[in-house]
């Protein structure tokens, strides 16, 4: 194809429809790519994908690698999933299996989704138990903060991750909650090491939880669903035992989402 052939292509299909084609390009094998190999790939002149390609970093689609000038997916694709995992019926989807974890777990089951830099409580079934806790349906909560906020914190990308670390205060609601980004980033790697977060008064004094996260399409974190009761119940074998049928009941929420993955992130994890 010569080089106006390949001029009047591009004016015919439009830029949208090249766009689409740099991004159909990428790939977890091919993550990061270069102006002349995604040029190959597309068919498109070298001069027009390297135009698109800064105008698409400079709106964070893509970013840059400063080292080898290469190209990858950016953040604000990650905020465009989010809306469209919002748009999915998590709560709807989500509410057999929060039944059967209460049934098994006698404790109080709540649904959160991840909003921004919080975690918000969008279903909850209370314990039939006298002395219980009540998550508030709509309560909006920082992510470093309890077993539903750490997980989700946990398997969100480095990326967003360390954004929100470095942006949010870590301002102490009970005398455990961590407050030093360095103590949160370990207990982050823990966390992912062990497939489940919990914590033991780390927003309300006296109440523990435990917590797995929820994934949808091409695992992308979508929220979490907890466990949680008074810290006197929540025993080093409860909790291991919790872990467990937290990471049983998200992955069969995140299936129904579209998760295509398993648990192998489960597979090596340490126990406490």
């Amino acid at each position: 194809m010569g080089q106006s052939e390949a001029m009047t292509q591009t004016t015919d299909k439009g830029v949208l429809a090249h766009v689409c084609e740099i991004l159909d390009c990428f790939s977890q094998e091919r993550s990061e790519l270069g102006v002349r190999e995604l040029a190959r790939l597309t068919s498109l002149p070298t001069s027009t994908v390297g135009r698109l390609l800064l105008d698409m970093k400079n709106r964070g689609i893509l970013r840059q690698n400063p080292e080898n000038k290469t190209y990858s997916l950016g953040i604000r694709l990650l905020t465009w999933s989010g809306v469209y995992l919002a748009s999915l019926d998590i709560r709807a989807i989500s509410m057999p299996v929060m039944t059967e974890l209460q049934r098994l777990a006698l404790e109080t089951i709540s649904l959160y989704v991840l909003d921004g830099t919080d975690r918000v409580c969008v279903e909850r079934l209370e314990s039939p138990q006298n002395v219980r806790i009540v998550a508030r349906l709509g309560l909006r909560l920082p992510l470093y903060a309890g077993s539903a906020g750490k997980v989700i914190l946990a398997f969100l990308p480095d990326e967003s991750q360390q954004k929100i670390i470095a942006t949010v205060p870590l301002q102490p609601f009970t005398r455990h909650t961590i407050t030093d980004q360095q103590v949160l980033r370990d207990e982050l790697e823990k966390i992912r090491k062990r497939g489940y977060a919990y914590s033991h008064g780390e927003w309300i004094q006296d109440a523990s939880g435990v917590a797995a996260a929820i994934f949808g399409p091409d695992r992308v974190v979508m929220g979490a669903i907890s466990i949680s009761g008074p810290s006197q119940r929540f025993t080093k074998e409860v909790i291991e035992k919790y872990g467990r049928e937290a990471v049983s009941a998200a992955l069969e929420i995140s299936h129904q989402l579209g998760y295509t993955g398993n648990q192998s992130y489960m597979q090596n994890r340490k126990p406490l």
